[in-house]
């Protein structure tokens, strides 16, 4: 576009709106933003300053547009290219252009469907070890123990069995602290003098080196040990540049480790907590993934042909996701002027997907608060799928999505195997931060 092209936005929210909504929006956007798109339509907008514009849309033909079909033209925003790579660095998650593509095309066969075959055992293994101890008969809060175990699932993944109990502990610790002062910073950037001069910025910068510190040695300690084991960091460290033949330097692959372990883990637990909480309170649906769950076991032992079996496990876990997003928005700025849902934009502008909304929109879901699983089966899965968004879309889509899924249905069959859930509340709390985090979700397990 020319430097006389006229832009145009959606519906603006007023700035004095949205400045009044500022501090309920701080601590929890959806039902404002619920609120703006009743009343602007699919997409609003907000106008910052004289030029600076922000577009949050729930219309899947904004979401494919700058996901898959012109994604080039749609970078990562600032929040995570500059507040998420100053304590993760320059992995998958907070790169763009050529050096992403570069990272992507080297990482991919790490995670092909026949590597995350491989490590399906340490998977289960895993899981049933971290699931035996379960409190019976009794309220447990959800998050604390899905969190705990998917945690151990990306490190027992990536580092086999070999790590000390205490180093997997500091890194825990950390990825937790340096997570929640990161949502401080995105949030109340207002503040960020006062994180400055009172030096909290300055304390997680050391949390997160002395994370980098850990990995290192980890790594060191398997270079110097020549042993051939099977798990993410061999993966990772037998891979090659196609230019140069090279591996990865030991810099990038703290890197690419820190972001496995902080996306990796969280939108698990999360998922988890709420596929739980909804099987809970459905046990014509929780009786439904036993009953297969037990046909398929009898059908074969073998784990990888079970995971591959269980379709009506998976489409809970679909309709779980679709409900409660882990990833419930993201965002992009166009690197130059576009054409985006028949609006001209300037380079610059921040577009925000809200997929917990598009997920819920009466235009692409029927009775989208109503929790379904059938939508994710047979011919309506066909019609599902375009507007489902559990791991992104288009060329960024989540590497680890098929690690997960694996992680998850073996996760649900074990439990739902040996006990029977029962949700203390109906509705769910939750707190929309990088991810959608459960919040106080409680159920009963009781043996079966």
């Amino acid at each position: 576009m020319s430097e006389h092209t006229k832009y145009s936005y959606p519906e603006k929210l007023s700035i004095l709106r949205f400045f009044l909504d500022a501090e309920g929006v701080r601590k929890n956007p959806i039902p404002f933003h619920k609120r703006y798109f009743d009343k602007f339509g699919d997409s609003f907008s907000i106008q910052i300053g004289r030029s600076q514009h922000i577009i949050l849309s729930r219309d899947n033909e904004v979401a494919q547009y700058i996901l898959q079909k012109n994604q080039k033209n749609y970078h990562k925003s600032r929040f995570q290219s500059v507040y998420l790579s100053k304590y993760l660095g320059k992995g998958l998650l907070t790169v763009d252009g050529d050096f992403w593509l570069k990272q992507r095309r080297l990482i991919q066969p790490a995670f092909h469907k026949q590597k995350m075959n491989q490590l399906v055992e340490t998977m289960r293994q895993t899981i049933v070890s971290e699931m035996d101890g379960l409190a019976e008969e009794q309220k447990v809060d959800l998050f604390p123990i899905m969190s705990e175990l998917a945690f151990n699932v990306v490190a027992k993944s990536l580092f086999q069995f070999s790590i000390a109990e205490e180093k997997l502990d500091r890194i825990k610790f950390i990825i937790e602290e340096v997570q929640n002062f990161l949502i401080k910073e995105i949030r109340l950037p207002h503040k960020a003098w006062w994180f400055s001069v009172s030096g909290q910025v300055k304390k997680h910068l050391e949390l997160a080196e002395e994370n980098n510190t850990i990995i290192q040695e980890i790594i060191e300690e398997r270079v110097a040990s020549k042993s051939e084991i099977n798990d993410l960091l061999n993966m990772l460290l037998e891979t090659r540049y196609e230019d140069s033949g090279e591996g990865m330097s030991t810099q990038q692959l703290i890197d690419e480790i820190k972001i496995l372990f902080t996306a990796g883990h969280e939108t698990t637990a999360n998922a988890l907590t709420f596929t739980l909480h909804l099987l809970g309170n459905n046990p014509d649906v929780q009786q439904k993934v036993l009953e297969e769950i037990l046909k398929i076991e009898a059908e074969t032992e073998d784990v990888v042909e079970q995971l591959q079996k269980m379709t009506y496990t998976n489409a809970v876990l679909n309709e779980s996701m679709r409900l409660y997003p882990p990833a419930w928005i993201t965002d992009r700025q166009n690197v130059e002027d576009d054409t985006l849902g028949g609006f001209n934009i300037k380079k610059g502008t921040l577009i925000g997907v809200s997929f917990y909304e598009l997920h819920r929109n009466v235009k692409y879901w029927e009775n989208p608060d109503d929790f379904n699983p059938e939508r994710f089966l047979g011919e309506q899965k066909k019609q599902s799928m375009p507007y489902f968004y559990p791991f992104g879309a288009g060329p960024r889509m989540c590497i680890g999505a098929g690690f997960a899924i694996y992680e998850m249905c073996l996760a649900i069959a074990h439990i739902v195997k040996k006990y029977k859930i029962t949700s203390v509340e109906t509705t769910v709390q939750f707190n929309p931060l990088i991810t959608l985090k459960p919040v106080g979700v409680e159920v009963v397990f009781s043996k079966r």
